[in-house]
């Protein structure tokens, strides 16, 4: 029987011992093993810290981001391989699917967060803060990686999510993980561990995996670490005790089991939308998982007058549940993970029992499809009721971790605020409810005991994404009983990760520091336009002051009829009485635009577009006959994903200051965004003189670096695609998909090189055609010539767009780009360029 490996210190390994026997849920079947012993965890513990954490810790948020995008599409090809081991933890195909899927969704969503962070290794936070009356002291917060290693000790229901989900989050902050994963099903986790390490896309000891119960793991960590716990609360507070969290005051961030509530609001009677959708909500969050998910509803509160219709209801829609194997399409819920637990869950069903009646479902009777109830996990749906919750407060204390709920009465709102809270703390509760005045009483008054509520009505109904979702930019965790921690939540899950530091210094030293221009640091003048510069060479910092411009009266009444903003102060002198404003009011918006034509270059260059305003203040008003000049300095640049038809770009921010030029002093200012396009120096430009220096170094014993092609097939490939680029041949359909033509074509306008062994749609994969020309420097002129006619057809026809193969249509502009792209990949292959 095959041992669970575990991947340490750069290498996949297993225990000494025999192992413990992990069984199938479904059939009973021990197929694999965990053991533990002989691994060296301070040893593994040091190894993330040092080799994954110095590499992680260099990268900036971007490169983060884009390698946890890659990852996560590097897995969503290869999803389904993890079904069939998932289906072993006695899941179904959307309880796979939310772990499986949901897992690669949150590296997606995480990946999606460096466009809130610089483009370096660490974070600025916040606003600067000025500490003197001169402006030259101030302080601003910035945040680093911490130096350690995630700890992440995992519950068993979600063996993909849940180590994904937190490890997206350490990953993007420059953080290494070692995982532990619950041994029951630690073989789904060591499968996507492998298949996360096989892709090579993080950087060696990012990722370390135990899969087994190691008691000894917090013995050694140290105070930049930080450690996560998911499970049950009686051992969470066992480990948030631990001496060494203590002794090094290590993080600790706790999501324990809870008791939570969801409320039927009073108006959500029989027959309408919402008491049809509550039913469904709790169904959904009794079934899926078969019930074992730290988010599931285990208190049903409802008016006391639809207690009874809730009950009725309720065992209808569970009727339609069916339980057994969870390969089989017409099973709705499968087992538990095993049978140890399906015993906990009994034990727990027999102590409410003590207090609460089983209005639905029997321990002892369960019909399953396609499975043997008594070799696999499995367990009937079970609704309790009580009718006096707050004398019967067992329902408020101990879970069932299975497919268990129980349904309680309230009188008021009041009461079901109280019924929430009496579960000491849960991390989701939900109403459901159409009227807005209930929703806002009770998320108002019960959100002190939840980490998060959601509100179901008819008109999220369709959207949402129910009760028992957490979502990777919302935060996920719950005061009291739930632990008192937080995850995720978007940028503040990655703060966790982040030492938060104070800096003081002048401006100039903290704009050094934080790649950030802060008020009254010193300029760096530019030597030419700062619109002239690429992105690569702009640096925060870089400034420009421009000529001057008087106001006129003219000017502002023209303004004023231009864009009809008549405001007194601009138009009407005679009502200026009792106002802050002394003479004819030039336009707040006229001064930015007047700012706008002193600063812009008007030639085209590197700054493709305007791309907003992020702040803009007025300081006191200007008047007709006032002069002003503006100041333009590189505040911050921030970097940007392109996925449409433009070139690679990068968003600058320009601190635009606005000055009165008689006493230089600032009157407005501004944050400008502008577009700014990068340096393209992958590609070499393809003139005439260019290629004839490349086709001077081929002759016939010319060997490529990669591929089958010959000197002449390579050559006569070209000529053949610029008989298509020049209109000679257009007698084809495009061979791209169309659901991905728009991405391919897109494809053109960015400074990636074609991959090598890239296969053209028309020739047979590993196969020659026959040649056409009978040499080398015949078909080398013949190309020559095919090119001139392609040069002449866009001379004559400058609007033309023709068919590509690959790349749908072309016009002048995109032919261009697939010529460079072309020949520079061909003449690459051959050792020309």
């Amino acid at each position: 029987m095959r041992k669970i490996q575990h991947y340490v210190q750069g290498q996949w390994t297993s225990g000494k011992e025999e192992g413990t026997p992990i069984l199938d849920a479904i059939t009973g079947e021990a197929f694999t093993s965990v053991a533990i012993e002989g691994l060296d965890i301070p040893e593994i513990l040091n190894y993330g810290r040092t080799k994954g954490g110095e590499t992680l810790r260099k990268m900036t948020f971007q490169e983060r981001g884009n390698m946890l995008k890659k990852l996560a599409l590097y897995l969503t090809k290869r999803k389904d391989s993890f079904y069939d081991l998932s289906y072993r933890t006695g899941a179904t195909k959307v309880d796979s699917w939310i772990d499986i899927e949901g897992g690669f969704g949150n590296l997606f969503a995480n990946a999606s967060l460096r466009k809130l962070f610089p483009n370096q290794p660490f974070h600025v936070e916040g606003d600067p803060i000025d500490l003197s009356r001169g402006g030259r002291f101030m302080a601003h917060h910035i945040m680093v990686p911490k130096k350690g290693v995630a700890v992440h000790i995992n519950a068993f229901n979600f063996p993909v999510w849940g180590m994904l989900e937190k490890c997206a989050v350490n990953w993007m902050a420059g953080v290494p993980a070692v995982v532990l994963p619950a041994p029951s099903s630690s073989y789904l986790a060591e499968a996507v561990a492998r298949t996360i390490i096989d892709s090579g896309i993080l950087p060696e000891g990012a990722l370390q995996i135990i899969n087994g119960t190691v008691k000894s793991i917090l013995d050694t960590v140290e105070s930049q670490d930080v450690v996560t716990f998911t499970g049950s609360a009686s051992t969470g507070r066992l480990l948030k005790a631990h001496p060494r969290l203590i002794q090094e005051s290590v993080p600790f961030t706790m999501e324990a089991d809870s008791l939570n509530a969801s409320i039927l609001g009073e108006d959500a009677v029989l027959g309408t939308p919402e008491f049809d959708l509550f039913i469904k909500e709790v169904r959904k969050e009794m079934t899926v998982k078969a019930g074992q998910k730290c988010t599931a509803i285990r208190r049903i509160i409802v008016p006391e007058n639809l207690v009874e219709d809730v009950q009725i209801h309720l065992g209808k829609a569970l009727d339609k549940v069916t339980i057994g194997d969870p390969r089989l399409k017409e099973v709705r819920m499968g087992s538990l993970v095993s049978r140890q637990q399906v015993q906990a869950v009994r034990d727990s069903v027999n102590d409410l029992a003590k207090e609460a009646q089983i209005v639905y479902g029997d321990l002892d009777k369960i019909e399953t499809i396609g499975a043997d109830a008594k070799k696999g996990a499995f367990i009937s749906p079970i609704l309790l009721r009580t009718d006096h919750p707050f004398q019967n407060t067992i329902v408020h204390e101990r879970e069932a971790f299975g497919p268990v709920s129980t349904i309680m009465p309230y009188k008021s709102m009041d009461e079901a605020v109280q019924l929430a809270q009496m579960g000491k703390g849960s991390l989701v509760s939900s109403i459901a409810t159409n009227d807005d005045k209930i929703a806002k009483d009770y998320v108002v008054n019960a959100a002190s005991h939840h980490g998060r509520i959601m509100v179901i009505n008819r008109d999220m109904a369709k959207e949402s994404t129910g009760h028992g979702s957490p979502l990777p930019y919302l935060v996920h965790g719950g005061p009291g009983r739930a632990g008192g921690g937080e995850e995720m939540g978007g940028m503040r899950g990655i703060k966790h990760y982040l030492q938060r530091t104070a800096i003081q210094g002048s401006p100039t030293t903290l704009t050094e520091i934080t790649g950030i221009y802060q008020q009254n640091a010193k300029y760096k003048e530019a030597e030419q336009h700062p619109f002239k510069y690429h992105w690569e060479d702009i640096e925060p910092g870089m400034s420009m002051k421009t000529h001057n411009r008087t106001f006129t009266d003219t000017d502002i009444i023209n303004f004023s009829n231009l864009t009809w903003d008549h405001f007194y102060a601009h138009t009407d002198i005679t009502s200026l009485d009792g106002s802050i404003f002394e003479k004819r009011t030039a336009h707040g918006y006229f001064i930015i635009s007047a700012a706008a034509g002193l600063f812009v270059y008007p030639n085209k260059g590197p700054v493709s577009a305007n791309y907003g305003l992020e702040e803009c203040r007025f300081l006191r008003p200007l008047y007709h006959n006032d002069t002003i000049y503006v100041r333009l300095t590189c505040k911050q640049k921030v970097d940007r994903d392109v996925a449409s038809a433009e070139h690679p770009s990068g968003i600058v921010k320009w601190y635009a200051e606005i000055f009165d030029a008689n006493n230089d002093e600032k009157v407005a200012f501004a944050t400008v965004l502008t577009m700014v396009q990068k340096k393209q120096e992958t590609f070499v430009e393809m003139t005439d003189e260019k290629i004839d220096e490349c086709l001077s170094k081929l002759s016939e014993e010319t060997k490529p670096k990669w591929g089958i092609m010959t000197p002449q097939h390579m050559i006569e490939h070209l000529e053949y695609t610029y008989k298509i680029a020049s209109g000679e041949i257009q007698d084809f359909e495009i061979a791209t998909p169309e659901k991905i033509l728009e991405k391919v074509h897109t494809s053109l306008y960015n400074y990636d090189k074609f991959p090598q062994n890239t296969n053209f749609p028309l020739l047979e994969k590993d196969k020659l055609d026959d040649l056409k020309h009978p040499d080398l420097q015949t078909a080398i002129e013949k190309f020559k010539a095919q090119r001139e006619k392609y040069i002449e057809f866009f001379k004559e026809n400058p609007d033309a767009k023709l068919k590509n193969l690959v790349f749908g249509e072309l016009n002048k502009y995109e032919s261009y780009l697939l010529e460079r792209k072309h020949l520079n990949h061909h003449f690459e292959q051959f050792g020309l360029l």
